[in-house]
Parts: structure tokens; sequence; C-alpha cells
């Protein structure tokens, strides 16, 4: 299916009335997991599949960070629709960083023309994919792990292991490809419609030009993968303690009842409840000013490309980890404390409250908040930037 991009569309105003959908189901849909078909086919349809796409290859050709803030207005109201869209948008940019120039042109481009969902399979912690060679061509088999968005995409871009090459290799296949498996696994207690569980390989067939050949090994930009997938989470946690804060927000004015001893006639005016207020919101404004800046920082890193140095991508991998440190402790005690604000009542399993700390905690865990901060210690004490690899 082939979108036609209109200069004049307002994307910000489209994905705003989709998260206002989304919103309507996301409790229902939480429940039940699964795959979000019915919100996938409607973010094909938007056209906000091809946000990041530069302009000269078809694309609508945003910023990161008008991308990022749509990222976080869908975590605000179902942060598993935020994390398959968000992935979308690492998945396509791979060819363009790891790639070299005609690999960046072609799916960029095929991704605008077919309209493309592209997932993830990268996870470099799992090394069980091996690609071996095959004549001129390549096999690739094994099972990769916390493949999200795998179910109902187009394209995974999948890390394997290759005999003789140091490090991972990274390889563009198409998800219907004869000996790819989707394996409908994940069942975590959060994040449940990500459908992040496993794919399995199974002698599937990789021509040379599916496997990303740097443009220029070495370079600093090739290593800003990293960067983006640490400042989409930060966003993403992020939305989710805003999405918290303004749901207990609505709870305490609207149902929640003073204290017998309070002295007070509405909840609104109980001086703890706006003691926790007050901390929440201040926590939460610093956290939002640190993750905007952070995606500034990334914005301009971004725009240097093949010219960032190193010290700019450092610089710029600290300020993320900073604000990724933030957005997680303010962001797991806000979907916490807010049953403070709402009482007991708010416990009820139909407002689904408890959402917001279950789908937190998993992703959360995705990898180790205590290694950025003390990436961000090494920083601030030694003056150390830190060392580029899957995770900073």
């Amino acid at each position: 299916m082939q979108l036609v991009i209109k200069e004049s569309t307002d994307y910000k105003a489209i994905a705003t009335a989709l998260a206002n959908e989304f919103a309507e189901t996301a409790v229902e849909r939480d429940a039940k997991g699964g795959t979000p078909q019915y919100e996938r086919d409607k973010l094909r349809e938007s056209g906000l599949l091809h946000l990041i796409i530069p302009k000269e290859f078809g694309g609508i050709g945003e910023s990161w960070t008008t991308t990022l803030k749509i990222v976080r207005d869908f975590a605000k109201v179902d942060s598993s629709i935020a994390h398959v869209f968000s992935y979308h948008h690492l998945g396509v940019v791979a060819p363009h960083v790891f790639g070299n120039s005609e690999q960046k042109e072609r799916y960029y481009t095929q991704t605008v023309k077919n309209n493309w969902f592209w997932c993830n399979a990268l996870n470099p912690l799992d090394r069980r994919v091996i690609l071996t060679p095959d004549g001129n061509k390549f096999r690739l088999n094994g099972t990769k792990s916390f493949c999200s968005g795998s179910i109902d995409s187009d394209v995974l871009p999948v890390t394997a292991v290759q005999e003789g090459v140091s490090g991972l290799t990274v390889v563009v296949v198409p998800t219907q490809r004869e000996g790819v498996v989707v394996n409908d696994d994940w069942d975590n207690m959060g994040q449940r419609q990500t459908d992040s569980g496993s794919v399995t390989f199974n002698n599937v067939l990789i021509e040379k030009d599916e496997i990303l050949l740097p443009s220029s090994d070495g370079n600093t930009f090739k290593t800003i993968r990293s960067c983006l997938t640490q400042i989409t989470f930060t966003n993403i946690y992020l939305g989710v303690a805003q999405g918290a804060f303004e749901a207990a927000k609505e709870y305490t004015r609207t149902q929640t009842r003073p204290w017998l001893t309070s002295g007070v006639d509405s909840a609104t005016q109980d001086p703890y409840i706006l003691q926790h207020y007050g901390d929440m919101w201040v926590n939460l404004q610093g956290a939002t000013a640190l993750a905007d800046q952070a995606g500034e920082l990334l914005q301009a890193a971004w725009e240097k490309d093949l010219s960032l140095t190193a010290e700019q991508r450092g610089e710029c991998a600290i300020a993320i980890a900073t604000a990724k440190v933030a957005a997680t402790r303010v962001g797991l005690d806000i979907a916490n404390r807010m049953f403070e604000v709402m009482g007991s009542r708010a416990t009820a399993s139909k407002y689904g409250f408890d959402r917001y700390w279950r789908n937190l905690r998993t992703f959360t865990l995705h990898d180790p908040v205590d290694y950025k901060v003390r990436a961000v210690g090494n920083w601030a004490l030694n003056n150390q930037l830190p060392i580029p690899d899957f995770y900073s």
C-alpha cells in the first residue's frame, strides 16, 4: 500500500486524534494482551510511519524532536502502542545508521512505497542467531528474543553472529520470508500488546545487499543507534508518568473522598494529597525539562550525520542518560504514589490504573538504570564520556 504524503498535512493533529481514540480502549486491550491490530492499521493509514524519513526519499522529513513528542503523547494513553510505534522509527533508520548510502536510500524509499511497518530484532545480548555463507548468498539460523512489534511487521532488522567478523552483523529481513517464524510467546505482566516475544530463523536466505555494510567503519555516527534507543525509552517512560499523573488528577477531582479526620470537605483540599501532588508535579517538570533538552541534543547530533564528533556524541549520551534516570525514578514513583491520592476504590480492576506501574516496571528493566547513574557519575566527577556500545 502506497500513501501520498501531502505537504499541508498536520501530523501532530493526526497523532493527537489517534491518541484520543486509543485511550478509549487502552484498559480493555491491556487486559486482553495480544496484537493491537486495529491500532497498527490506523498508524499505517495515518502516514505517521513516514515521519522520520527524509523528504528526498518520499517521507515527511520531521525531526526526532517532533517524533519523540508524538511517542510521548501515545505513551500517556497506551505505552504498548508507543513502544511498537517508536521501534518502527528505530528500525527504519537502521540502514541509515549501519549501512551505506545505497542501502539508506533503498530502504527509506521502499518503506514509503510499500508503507512498511518495521519492528526490532536487534537484541545484542542474545547471540543465538548465526549468519553463514551459502555460495554468493547467506543463511540465517537461530532464535532472537525480545523482538518488539514482530507480529504484523513487514521488516525485521536483526543482529547476527558471523564467523570471522568481529562484533555483530546487522541484517534486514522481510518478516514474511520463508523460514522466518514469529513466535507468539510474549506473556509478561506489562507492555502486553508489544508482541515482544521471540523470532526463529530456519535457514533463511539472505542476499548480500541485505547485510548492512558501514559506509565508514569506525565513524562516530555509526554508534548513534543506542542514543536513539535510549532517548526513545526516556520519552515513553515520561509519557507513562504524565499519563498516570493526569489519570490520578482526574480521579482525585471527581471520585476521591476526604479522609474523616482531614477537616476538609473535599479531597482536593486535603493537605497530604496536596503535598503529594506538589511533589509529583515538581519532579515531573524536572524530568520533562531534561528529556526535552536531551531530545534537542539528539536532533543536533543526528543532523551532523557522518561529521558527528566523539565529544558531541558523548555529551548527547550523558544528557540522555540523565533524562532517562530522572524519567525512570519519577515514573515509578508516580505510578505507585497515584494510589495514595486516589484511595482504595481506585484499585478496582475496571479502572486499570495498575497498568501504569506494570508497564513502566516491565519496560524500565530493559537495561539497568544503575549503569546509567554510574556513567553520569563518571562524567560528573571525572569528565569521562561513556564508551559507545549498544546501551550507551
